[in-house]
């Protein structure tokens, strides 16, 4: 098995609980996880999914400041729900971005599967987004991403990566539950 996956693993499932309980420690475990998957995903030949770690080593720094700005509550940070028409927009930004990201991939590399691979970063990106911004709807995309995941992942022969993102479904599920329970403190 790679070590670097192993490690990037275990920094995830550090990460995803610390992100659950609304706690400010997940950024540096997850600027660790981020830096480490973008060299195991490039040696898949998972374009998508490397590049994705990029911008999540971006959006990980943005979320550790605004976190670190946000309305506290007694046991970790507010959270909130995005309105209808926001949801929509999210929606369909989401869905177009990710068939044409697939598109790209599947024309102008070897991606060895460019439109899964591509949904998986499209919406990981959207779930990263809004999860920065503290709203409780980066849980469901979370699960959309976990579900997708662990196949693709698992047919790429990434089975500590694949069971690792299995676990992820059981923590969004849990971090949605959590999450969703605190929108009364937030009001």
């Amino acid at each position: 098995m790679n070590p670097v996956e192993l490690a990037a693993a275990a920094l995830g499932l550090i990460n995803v609980a610390l992100v659950a309980r609304r706690s400010l420690w997940n950024y540096p475990f997850g600027i660790a996880m981020v830096a480490l998957y973008f060299f195991v995903f490039a040696d898949a030949k998972l374009y998508s999914d490397a590049l994705l770690q990029i911008f999540f080593l971006v959006i990980q720094l943005y979320g550790w400041w605004n976190w670190s700005r946000s309305d506290r509550v007694a046991d970790g940070v507010a959270v909130r729900l995005l309105d209808y028409p926001a949801r929509v927009v999210w929606i369909i930004g989401t869905a177009a971005a990710s068939i044409a990201w697939g598109a790209a991939m599947a024309r102008y590399t070897d991606a060895a599967v460019p439109y899964a691979d591509a949904a998986v970063a499209g919406m990981s990106v959207a779930a990263q987004i809004l999860q920065s911004q503290r709203r409780v709807e980066s849980w469901l995309l979370w699960i959309a991403v976990d579900i997708l995941a662990v196949g693709l992942f698992w047919s790429r022969g990434l089975y500590p990566t694949a069971i690792l993102y299995a676990i992820f479904l059981g923590m969004a599920v849990w971090g949605l539950f959590a999450w969703h329970s605190k929108l009364g403190a937030a009001r």
